[in-house]
Protein backbone atom coordinates (compact mmCIF):
# COMPACT_ATOMS: atom_id res chain seq x y z
CA UNK A 1 0.00 0.00 0.00
CA UNK A 2 2.96 2.52 0.69
CA UNK A 3 3.77 1.90 -3.16
CA UNK A 4 1.11 5.07 -3.46
CA UNK A 5 2.57 7.03 -1.33
CA UNK A 6 5.13 7.92 -3.60
CA UNK A 7 7.75 11.78 -2.84
CA UNK A 8 6.48 13.83 -5.71
CA UNK A 9 5.82 16.77 -5.17
CA UNK A 10 2.11 17.86 -3.73
CA UNK A 11 -0.11 20.38 -5.95
CA UNK A 12 0.13 23.86 -4.20
CA UNK A 13 2.13 22.30 -1.07
CA UNK A 14 5.93 23.93 -1.08
CA UNK A 15 3.47 27.45 -2.24
CA UNK A 16 1.52 27.32 1.03
CA UNK A 17 4.30 26.60 3.05
CA UNK A 18 6.51 29.12 1.19
CA UNK A 19 3.92 31.60 2.88
CA UNK A 20 4.72 31.15 6.13
CA UNK A 21 8.31 32.98 5.70
CA UNK A 22 6.47 35.94 6.39
CA UNK A 23 6.32 35.43 9.36
CA UNK A 24 9.27 33.26 10.15
CA UNK A 25 11.63 36.02 8.54
CA UNK A 26 9.62 38.90 10.66
CA UNK A 27 10.75 36.71 14.09
CA UNK A 28 14.00 36.91 12.48
CA UNK A 29 14.83 40.41 12.08
CA UNK A 30 11.75 41.79 14.13
CA UNK A 31 8.42 43.33 13.54
CA UNK A 32 9.79 46.94 14.80
CA UNK A 33 11.70 46.41 11.69
CA UNK A 34 9.24 45.67 8.81
CA UNK A 35 11.22 46.88 5.61
CA UNK A 36 9.65 46.88 2.21
CA UNK A 37 10.25 43.10 0.97
CA UNK A 38 8.72 42.22 4.32
CA UNK A 39 6.20 44.39 3.92
CA UNK A 40 4.90 42.95 0.16
CA UNK A 41 5.12 39.30 1.76
CA UNK A 42 2.99 40.20 4.69
CA UNK A 43 0.61 41.31 1.75
CA UNK A 44 0.58 38.30 -0.05
CA UNK A 45 0.13 36.52 2.89
CA UNK A 46 -3.19 38.45 3.55
CA UNK A 47 -4.13 37.72 -0.07
CA UNK A 48 -4.00 34.33 0.99
CA UNK A 49 -6.69 34.49 3.30
CA UNK A 50 -9.00 36.34 1.20
CA UNK A 51 -12.19 35.08 1.54
CA UNK A 52 -11.21 33.08 4.57
CA UNK A 53 -12.57 33.69 8.46
CA UNK A 54 -9.47 34.82 9.05
CA UNK A 55 -9.27 37.15 6.26
CA UNK A 56 -10.39 40.66 7.75
CA UNK A 57 -8.21 40.00 11.25
CA UNK A 58 -4.94 38.59 8.91
CA UNK A 59 -5.32 41.92 6.52
CA UNK A 60 -5.70 44.23 9.58
CA UNK A 61 -3.11 42.70 11.67
CA UNK A 62 -0.76 42.87 8.27
CA UNK A 63 -1.43 46.15 7.84
CA UNK A 64 -1.27 47.61 11.32
CA UNK A 65 2.29 45.87 11.82
CA UNK A 66 3.49 47.02 8.31
CA UNK A 67 2.52 50.60 9.78
CA UNK A 68 4.79 50.42 13.12
CA UNK A 69 1.72 49.68 15.16
CA UNK A 70 1.53 46.09 17.00
CA UNK A 71 -0.70 44.75 19.60
CA UNK A 72 -1.49 41.33 20.90
CA UNK A 73 -4.51 40.56 18.58
CA UNK A 74 -2.62 41.72 15.63
CA UNK A 75 0.36 39.10 16.56
CA UNK A 76 -2.19 36.47 17.78
CA UNK A 77 -3.94 36.92 14.07
CA UNK A 78 -0.27 36.48 12.54
CA UNK A 79 0.13 33.49 14.68
CA UNK A 80 -3.35 32.02 13.97
CA UNK A 81 -2.64 32.17 9.97
CA UNK A 82 1.16 30.64 10.31
CA UNK A 83 -1.21 27.57 12.19
CA UNK A 84 -3.91 27.42 10.12
CA UNK A 85 -1.68 27.46 6.84
CA UNK A 86 0.37 24.23 8.95
CA UNK A 87 -2.72 22.34 9.80
CA UNK A 88 -4.07 22.76 5.66
CA UNK A 89 -0.58 21.62 4.80
CA UNK A 90 -1.19 18.40 7.72
CA UNK A 91 -4.49 17.32 6.69
CA UNK A 92 -3.64 16.86 3.08
CA UNK A 93 -0.73 15.43 3.70
CA UNK A 94 -2.46 12.99 5.96
CA UNK A 95 -5.56 12.54 4.10
CA UNK A 96 -2.72 11.64 0.91
CA UNK A 97 -1.55 8.69 3.74
CA UNK A 98 -5.02 7.37 4.63
CA UNK A 99 -5.54 7.03 1.49
CA UNK A 100 -2.51 4.88 0.70
CA UNK A 101 -2.80 3.06 3.80
CA UNK A 102 -6.97 2.41 2.94
CA UNK A 103 -7.11 3.64 6.69
CA UNK A 104 -10.20 5.17 7.83
CA UNK A 105 -9.90 8.06 9.99
CA UNK A 106 -12.15 9.04 13.02
CA UNK A 107 -14.06 12.76 13.11
CA UNK A 108 -12.78 15.15 15.75
CA UNK A 109 -15.53 15.58 18.18
CA UNK A 110 -13.48 17.80 20.87
CA UNK A 111 -15.15 20.74 22.52
CA UNK A 112 -14.15 23.94 23.82
CA UNK A 113 -13.26 24.29 27.53
CA UNK A 114 -13.69 27.00 30.14
CA UNK A 115 -11.05 30.15 30.12
CA UNK A 116 -7.92 29.70 32.34
CA UNK A 117 -9.00 31.35 36.08
CA UNK A 118 -5.09 32.55 35.75
CA UNK A 119 -5.85 35.75 33.63
CA UNK A 120 -2.71 37.08 34.95
CA UNK A 121 -0.23 34.62 33.69
CA UNK A 122 -1.56 34.19 30.42
CA UNK A 123 -1.25 37.96 29.90
CA UNK A 124 2.28 37.41 31.30
CA UNK A 125 3.33 35.35 28.50
CA UNK A 126 1.61 36.65 25.79
CA UNK A 127 3.61 39.88 27.33
CA UNK A 128 6.63 37.94 26.49
CA UNK A 129 6.02 36.91 23.47
CA UNK A 130 5.35 39.95 22.39
CA UNK A 131 8.41 41.37 23.26
CA UNK A 132 9.81 38.28 20.81
CA UNK A 133 8.73 39.42 18.36
CA UNK A 134 8.91 42.97 18.26
CA UNK A 135 12.73 42.64 19.00
CA UNK A 136 13.28 39.43 16.29
CA UNK A 137 15.36 36.75 17.25
CA UNK A 138 18.53 38.33 16.61
CA UNK A 139 17.99 40.50 18.99
CA UNK A 140 17.51 38.44 21.99
CA UNK A 141 20.34 38.47 24.45
CA UNK A 142 20.36 37.13 28.19
CA UNK A 143 18.38 39.76 29.82
CA UNK A 144 15.35 39.47 27.28
CA UNK A 145 15.20 35.56 28.02
CA UNK A 146 15.91 35.95 32.22
CA UNK A 147 12.63 38.44 31.93
CA UNK A 148 10.17 35.59 31.55
CA UNK A 149 11.66 33.96 34.35
CA UNK A 150 9.40 34.47 36.71
CA UNK A 151 5.73 33.95 34.57
CA UNK A 152 7.45 30.64 33.73
CA UNK A 153 8.06 29.38 37.05
CA UNK A 154 4.53 30.73 38.18
CA UNK A 155 3.00 29.00 35.13
CA UNK A 156 4.70 25.93 35.81
CA UNK A 157 3.10 25.29 39.18
CA UNK A 158 -0.04 25.82 37.74
CA UNK A 159 -1.70 22.49 36.02
CA UNK A 160 -4.16 23.41 33.51
CA UNK A 161 -1.27 25.82 32.27
CA UNK A 162 0.99 22.65 31.84
CA UNK A 163 1.37 22.63 28.41
CA UNK A 164 2.12 26.66 28.23
CA UNK A 165 4.30 26.39 30.84
CA UNK A 166 6.24 23.43 29.34
CA UNK A 167 6.19 25.08 25.69
CA UNK A 168 7.41 28.40 26.94
CA UNK A 169 10.31 27.01 29.50
CA UNK A 170 11.72 25.34 26.24
CA UNK A 171 11.50 27.83 24.50
CA UNK A 172 13.50 30.27 26.47
CA UNK A 173 15.92 27.42 27.31
CA UNK A 174 16.61 27.60 23.09
CA UNK A 175 17.05 31.33 23.72
CA UNK A 176 19.33 30.96 26.38
CA UNK A 177 21.40 28.43 25.36
CA UNK A 178 22.06 29.98 21.73
CA UNK A 179 22.48 33.88 23.69
CA UNK A 180 23.34 36.33 22.34
CA UNK A 181 21.75 35.45 19.30
CA UNK A 182 23.53 38.07 16.85
CA UNK A 183 26.80 35.94 17.07
CA UNK A 184 24.48 32.95 15.94
CA UNK A 185 25.69 31.52 12.64
CA UNK A 186 22.28 29.72 11.57
CA UNK A 187 18.84 30.64 13.06
CA UNK A 188 16.23 27.60 13.40
CA UNK A 189 13.78 29.69 11.67
CA UNK A 190 11.39 27.29 11.28
CA UNK A 191 11.30 25.70 14.63
CA UNK A 192 11.47 28.97 16.79
CA UNK A 193 8.69 30.08 14.88
CA UNK A 194 6.33 27.01 15.43
CA UNK A 195 6.96 27.16 18.80
CA UNK A 196 6.36 30.95 19.40
CA UNK A 197 2.61 30.59 17.31
CA UNK A 198 1.97 28.09 18.85
CA UNK A 199 2.65 29.15 22.97
CA UNK A 200 1.04 32.44 21.44
CA UNK A 201 -2.10 30.55 20.61
CA UNK A 202 -2.01 28.47 23.89
CA UNK A 203 -1.38 31.51 25.91
CA UNK A 204 -4.86 33.22 24.67
CA UNK A 205 -7.90 32.93 27.10
CA UNK A 206 -9.00 29.60 27.07
CA UNK A 207 -6.34 28.35 25.04
CA UNK A 208 -5.27 25.49 27.17
CA UNK A 209 -8.69 23.22 26.29
CA UNK A 210 -7.25 22.49 23.04
CA UNK A 211 -8.22 19.00 23.56
CA UNK A 212 -10.94 16.43 23.77
CA UNK A 213 -13.45 17.85 26.63
CA UNK A 214 -13.50 14.61 28.22
CA UNK A 215 -12.27 10.95 28.09
CA UNK A 216 -14.06 8.13 28.23
CA UNK A 217 -12.91 5.02 30.09
CA UNK A 218 -12.27 2.12 28.38
CA UNK A 219 -11.91 -1.32 29.50
CA UNK A 220 -10.47 -4.16 27.22
CA UNK A 221 -7.33 -5.37 25.82
CA UNK A 222 -4.14 -3.25 23.85
CA UNK A 223 -2.08 -5.11 21.55
CA UNK A 224 1.46 -2.83 21.63
CA UNK A 225 2.57 -2.59 18.07
CA UNK A 226 5.89 -0.60 19.61
CA UNK A 227 7.19 2.84 20.41
CA UNK A 228 8.95 5.46 19.77
CA UNK A 229 11.50 7.12 22.70
CA UNK A 230 11.86 11.19 22.76
CA UNK A 231 14.99 11.98 24.52
CA UNK A 232 16.53 15.03 25.76
CA UNK A 233 18.75 16.99 28.64
CA UNK A 234 16.11 16.98 31.33
CA UNK A 235 13.32 14.67 30.06
CA UNK A 236 12.52 11.26 28.14
CA UNK A 237 9.34 10.40 27.00
CA UNK A 238 7.84 6.79 25.67
CA UNK A 239 5.50 6.73 23.40
CA UNK A 240 4.03 3.40 22.79
CA UNK A 241 1.52 2.94 19.67
CA UNK A 242 -0.86 -0.06 19.58
CA UNK A 243 -4.25 -1.15 18.56
CA UNK A 244 -7.06 -1.04 21.55
CA UNK A 245 -9.77 -3.92 21.54
CA UNK A 246 -12.35 -2.78 23.70
CA UNK A 247 -15.89 -3.42 24.15
CA UNK A 248 -16.81 -5.62 20.84
CA UNK A 249 -16.25 -1.99 18.77
CA UNK A 250 -13.44 -2.49 15.89
CA UNK A 251 -10.32 -2.18 16.56
CA UNK A 252 -8.94 1.52 16.97
CA UNK A 253 -5.53 2.77 17.07
CA UNK A 254 -3.88 4.49 20.10
CA UNK A 255 -1.38 5.99 21.75
CA UNK A 256 0.00 5.81 25.57
CA UNK A 257 2.61 8.16 26.24
CA UNK A 258 4.70 8.15 29.96
CA UNK A 259 7.90 10.40 30.58
CA UNK A 260 10.03 11.46 33.40
CA UNK A 261 12.11 13.92 34.20
CA UNK A 262 15.95 13.46 33.73
CA UNK A 263 19.71 14.76 34.32
CA UNK A 264 22.43 14.70 31.25
CA UNK A 265 24.50 11.41 32.76
CA UNK A 266 20.96 9.07 32.18
CA UNK A 267 21.53 8.96 29.03
CA UNK A 268 21.14 5.33 26.85
CA UNK A 269 19.71 2.46 28.17
CA UNK A 270 19.16 3.99 31.66
CA UNK A 271 16.80 5.93 31.02
CA UNK A 272 14.59 2.74 31.51
CA UNK A 273 15.35 3.15 35.01
CA UNK A 274 13.38 6.67 35.10
CA UNK A 275 10.11 4.19 34.30
CA UNK A 276 9.67 2.30 37.68
CA UNK A 277 6.59 3.74 38.40
CA UNK A 278 5.12 1.98 35.59
CA UNK A 279 5.99 -2.02 36.05
CA UNK A 280 3.02 -3.31 34.30
CA UNK A 281 3.73 -1.37 30.79
CA UNK A 282 7.27 -2.04 30.92
CA UNK A 283 6.92 -5.38 31.38
CA UNK A 284 4.78 -5.38 28.28
CA UNK A 285 7.43 -4.26 26.62
CA UNK A 286 10.12 -5.81 27.32
CA UNK A 287 8.17 -9.23 27.33
CA UNK A 288 5.77 -8.77 24.70
CA UNK A 289 2.82 -8.83 26.14
CA UNK A 290 -0.73 -7.39 25.32
CA UNK A 291 -1.89 -5.34 28.57
CA UNK A 292 -5.32 -5.80 29.94
CA UNK A 293 -6.88 -2.47 30.80
CA UNK A 294 -9.71 -1.35 33.06
CA UNK A 295 -11.48 2.09 32.51
CA UNK A 296 -8.50 3.71 31.18
CA UNK A 297 -9.04 7.12 29.93
CA UNK A 298 -9.18 6.98 26.79
CA UNK A 299 -8.96 10.94 24.47
CA UNK A 300 -10.71 12.10 21.14
CA UNK A 301 -7.05 12.32 19.85
CA UNK A 302 -6.44 8.44 20.62
CA UNK A 303 -4.28 8.86 23.63
CA UNK A 304 -4.44 7.10 26.87
CA UNK A 305 -4.51 8.88 29.86
CA UNK A 306 -2.13 6.37 31.16
CA UNK A 307 -2.47 4.49 34.97
CA UNK A 308 -0.28 2.01 35.41
CA UNK A 309 -2.62 0.55 38.15
CA UNK A 310 -5.04 0.11 35.73
CA UNK A 311 -2.90 -2.26 33.07
CA UNK A 312 -2.02 -6.05 33.78
CA UNK A 313 0.27 -7.54 31.64
CA UNK A 314 -1.70 -10.32 29.77
CA UNK A 315 -1.20 -13.19 27.19
CA UNK A 316 2.20 -12.81 24.64
CA UNK A 317 1.48 -10.90 21.89
CA UNK A 318 3.50 -10.87 19.18
CA UNK A 319 3.78 -7.01 17.77
CA UNK A 320 4.52 -8.69 14.05
CA UNK A 321 1.10 -10.70 14.46
CA UNK A 322 -0.58 -7.66 15.39
CA UNK A 323 0.26 -5.54 12.47
CA UNK A 324 -0.23 -8.32 10.09
CA UNK A 325 -3.86 -9.53 11.31
CA UNK A 326 -5.36 -6.06 12.74
CA UNK A 327 -3.23 -3.00 11.58
CA UNK A 328 -4.65 -2.39 8.20
CA UNK A 329 -8.59 -2.37 9.66
CA UNK A 330 -7.87 -0.46 12.65
CA UNK A 331 -9.55 2.92 13.17
CA UNK A 332 -7.32 5.98 12.91
CA UNK A 333 -8.17 8.94 15.74
CA UNK A 334 -9.04 12.11 14.73
CA UNK A 335 -6.15 14.71 15.23
CA UNK A 336 -6.76 18.07 17.50
CA UNK A 337 -6.77 20.77 15.99
CA UNK A 338 -3.41 22.58 17.62
CA UNK A 339 -1.56 19.30 17.01
CA UNK A 340 -2.43 19.87 12.69
CA UNK A 341 1.38 20.32 11.72
CA UNK A 342 2.94 18.09 9.20
CA UNK A 343 6.08 17.28 11.63
CA UNK A 344 3.51 15.55 14.06
CA UNK A 345 2.75 13.22 11.61
CA UNK A 346 3.35 9.60 12.84
CA UNK A 347 1.63 6.90 11.42
CA UNK A 348 1.88 3.03 12.34
CA UNK A 349 2.86 1.10 8.96
CA UNK A 350 4.13 -2.35 8.40
CA UNK A 351 6.59 -3.09 5.47
CA UNK A 352 7.42 -6.54 4.57
CA UNK A 353 10.05 -6.67 1.96
CA UNK A 354 11.81 -3.45 0.34
CA UNK A 355 10.15 0.17 1.86
CA UNK A 356 9.11 1.92 -1.47
CA UNK A 357 9.95 4.94 0.43
CA UNK A 358 12.81 5.68 2.59
CA UNK A 359 13.49 4.20 5.76
CA UNK A 360 14.89 6.57 8.69
CA UNK A 361 17.61 5.29 10.84
CA UNK A 362 18.49 8.65 12.34
CA UNK A 363 15.89 8.25 14.59
CA UNK A 364 16.95 5.29 16.26
CA UNK A 365 16.95 5.66 20.27
CA UNK A 366 19.79 5.03 22.05
CA UNK A 367 17.93 2.71 24.80
CA UNK A 368 16.98 0.01 22.77
CA UNK A 369 19.36 -3.31 20.63
CA UNK A 370 17.86 -1.65 17.46
CA UNK A 371 20.73 -0.12 15.21
CA UNK A 372 21.35 0.77 11.80
CA UNK A 373 22.60 -2.41 10.53
CA UNK A 374 19.64 -4.64 11.88
CA UNK A 375 17.49 -2.39 9.93
CA UNK A 376 19.44 -2.86 6.85
CA UNK A 377 19.13 -6.46 7.01
CA UNK A 378 15.30 -6.40 8.40
CA UNK A 379 12.85 -8.28 6.33
CA UNK A 380 9.95 -6.92 7.83
CA UNK A 381 9.78 -3.36 9.45
CA UNK A 382 6.76 -1.77 11.98
CA UNK A 383 7.45 1.69 11.76
CA UNK A 384 6.01 5.15 11.74
CA UNK A 385 4.87 6.79 8.33
CA UNK A 386 6.45 10.71 8.69
CA UNK A 387 6.71 13.30 6.17
CA UNK A 388 9.50 16.12 6.89
CA UNK A 389 12.24 17.94 4.84
CA UNK A 390 9.82 17.69 2.10
CA UNK A 391 9.50 13.69 1.67
CA UNK A 392 7.98 10.61 3.25
CA UNK A 393 10.46 8.33 5.19
CA UNK A 394 9.80 5.56 7.56
CA UNK A 395 10.93 5.29 11.00
CA UNK A 396 11.89 1.85 12.19
CA UNK A 397 10.44 1.12 15.90
CA UNK A 398 10.88 -2.92 14.99
CA UNK A 399 12.33 -5.24 12.30
CA UNK A 400 12.23 -8.52 11.95
CA UNK A 401 15.84 -10.01 10.66
CA UNK A 402 17.95 -13.59 10.49
CA UNK A 403 19.80 -14.19 13.30
CA UNK A 404 21.77 -17.88 13.16
CA UNK A 405 19.57 -18.57 10.02
CA UNK A 406 15.97 -17.98 12.53
CA UNK A 407 14.15 -15.47 11.93
CA UNK A 408 14.21 -13.10 15.13
CA UNK A 409 11.86 -9.37 16.47
CA UNK A 410 14.34 -6.64 17.26
CA UNK A 411 12.11 -3.99 19.30
CA UNK A 412 13.47 -0.57 20.49
CA UNK A 413 11.53 -1.32 23.93
CA UNK A 414 13.14 -4.70 24.63
CA UNK A 415 15.31 -3.50 27.20
CA UNK A 416 12.61 -2.20 29.02
CA UNK A 417 13.08 -4.37 31.89
CA UNK A 418 16.88 -3.76 31.80
CA UNK A 419 19.81 -4.61 28.92
CA UNK A 420 19.98 -7.93 28.34
CA UNK A 421 23.25 -7.23 25.84
CA UNK A 422 26.10 -7.09 29.02
CA UNK A 423 28.11 -4.51 27.67
CA UNK A 424 24.94 -2.25 27.67
CA UNK A 425 23.98 -3.30 30.81
CA UNK A 426 27.06 -2.10 32.68
CA UNK A 427 27.05 1.11 30.70
CA UNK A 428 23.58 1.57 32.31
CA UNK A 429 24.90 0.64 35.93
CA UNK A 430 27.61 3.00 35.66
CA UNK A 431 25.86 5.83 34.82
CA UNK A 432 23.25 5.63 37.59
CA UNK A 433 26.28 5.32 40.03
CA UNK A 434 27.57 8.60 38.48
CA UNK A 435 24.47 10.18 39.52
CA UNK A 436 24.11 8.58 42.72
CA UNK A 437 27.91 10.07 43.65
CA UNK A 438 26.86 13.50 42.69
CA UNK A 439 23.74 13.16 45.08
CA UNK A 440 25.99 12.15 47.96
CA UNK A 441 28.21 15.07 47.49
CA UNK A 442 25.43 17.58 47.17
CA UNK A 443 24.41 15.89 50.33
CA UNK A 444 27.26 16.05 51.97
CA UNK A 445 27.26 19.89 51.58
Amino acid sequence: MLALLDNTEDEGLPEALDLLAAVDEGLVAGFARVDEDRAAALTALAGAFAGSPLADRVAEAVEKIAAGSIADEHLFALAAARVAILGAAHDALLARADAALSRTRAAWSGEPGPAAAAVNLLAGSRSWLRELAITGWRGVDHDLVSAAGQVIEATLADPELRRLAVLLDGLAAELRASSPIATLERVPVRRWADLWSRALLLAQDGGRAQRAAGAEPVTGRLLVLGADVHEHGTAVQVQVHGVLEAGGAEPRLVRASVAAAKVDTIVGPAVWGLFQGQPMLMTALAERRSLDLTDMPLLASGDLVWHDDRAKPGAPAEPFATARVLLTGALAPAVPPLDRHPARIAEPVFVEGQSPIPVDTTRLPACGPLTPEAVTAASAVIGLLRWDAGRWTVQPISVETTVKKKTAAVHTTDWALGPTDSKAAKAAGEAVQVLRERAGRLLRK
